[in-house]
């Protein structure tokens, strides 16, 4: 009984640390096939190909790339989006290759144009439908702003409405004294009563018709003169050799932007608020911008679908609308430089064909890519 005992506890032994190799062996396996697992999810995530997207400010229509970033409409891609609080530094980043696509006002292709900077721009995106507008200080009236100070950005989209505006009334850039001030910045010197003319948008224009009784808006790009221009509005930048190296790449970002467009069309309120969440703004100031029926609001933005932009591009036949031309984005571009010229920023009329590439517009048509929508009742 004792030798049956004692073979009995060895082959109990033998038995038990049999198991125990077994499950140590298990164990050894299921980590090296995690381990295996989790390299296999970090390869994936190292091989999307990175794209530096930037906004020039915070604004709802500069969003566009973020809510496609945030849904994953390119998902083969890594796209970070910052906004630069900066229109000139961000220019000069993407002029740098730090950046492969920039939104902001369409403003800034002459000057990439006459410093022969590696800066296209391949999409017009929206004209202003109001959002942009001359306010004057309670009391001044136009014939009375000769020899006082008036504010707009230098080189920048309200630079150019107010020149025109002022030539519109009978007065030259020289006979007004020039403050470099954007919207924001310009509430307090109105209400402190330093300048008498300001460009503004919303929604710093009601802001300060609140704050200043009397204040009042002159001009707005929703008239005809300034809107048909087509000079005021927004676009996408791409550096020409992210273009020339990942054109792909180039092509499914155009792609994704307009995706996300449709998206917003679809869930206007969501994505308002989306993009309320995103800036850190009053829901109320994006509707103010964007409207709530997914395509327009007067007194802010008029969003181009697809296909609006491409005629404006000269792509797709057709007009865009708005009083606007098909093709007319070249003669904007030009119009834009002549402006530039008069105002003492810039020194001869280019080639507006230098700062324009519609081909990856014209390669998503070749692919099939459309999309038209008009605005919800």
């Amino acid at each position: 009984m004792i030798f049956g005992n004692s073979l009995q506890n060895k082959n109990a032994k033998e038995r038990k640390e049999a198991g125990m190799n077994r499950k140590s062996k298990n164990y050894y396996i299921v980590a090296v096939m995690s381990v295996l697992f989790l390299m296999f999810l970090s390869q994936g995530a190292a091989a999307k190909e990175k794209i530096k997207v930037a906004a020039c400010v915070s604004w709802p229509g500069y969003s566009f790339y973020e809510l496609a970033r945030a849904k994953n409409m390119a998902p083969d891609y890594d796209i970070e989006v910052s906004i630069m609080e900066d229109p000139l530094g961000g220019h000069a980043m993407l002029a740098a290759g730090q950046l492969d696509i920039y939104v902001c006002t369409l403003d800034y292709i002459s000057f990439t144009i006459e410093s022969d900077l590696p800066v296209t721009n391949v999409a017009y995106t929206n004209p202003s439908y109001g959002v942009d507008q001359i306010t004057l200080a309670p009391g001044i009236e136009p014939q009375n702003l000769k020899g006082k100070k008036i504010s707009a950005p230098q080189a920048y989209i309200g630079h150019l409405m107010m020149g025109l505006w002022l030539d519109k009334n009978g007065i030259t850039p020289t006979e007004v004294n020039w403050v470099n001030l954007n919207a924001d910045e310009a509430v307090g010197p109105m209400l402190s009563g330093d300048i008498s003319a300001a460009y503004m948008y919303e929604p710093w224009v009601s802001k300060l018709s609140a704050s200043m009784p009397g204040t009042k808006s002159v001009a707005n790009t929703s008239e005809p003169y300034f809107l048909e221009k087509g000079m005021f509005g927004d676009a996408i930048y791409m550096n020409k050799n992210f273009i020339k190296n990942r054109r792909k790449a180039a092509l499914d970002m155009l792609r994704a932007r307009w995706d996300a467009v449709g998206y917003w069309h679809a869930h206007t309120a969501e994505t308002n608020q989306f993009f309320a969440k995103y800036l850190d703004w009053p829901l109320e100031d994006v509707e103010a911008v964007m409207g709530t029926n997914g395509k327009y609001f007067l007194g802010g933005n008029y969003m181009f679908d697809f296909d609006e932009s491409a005629r404006f591009c000269g792509a797709l036949e057709g007009a865009p609308g708005l009083g606007q031309k098909h093709g007319g984005f070249l003669e904007t571009v030009k119009t834009t430089n002549e402006w530039w010229v008069k105002l003492g920023i810039l020194q001869k009329v280019h080639d507006p064909a230098k700062g324009v590439d519609c081909s990856l517009m014209e390669d998503l048509l070749k692919e099939g890519y459309r999309q038209s929508f008009k605005a919800r009742q």
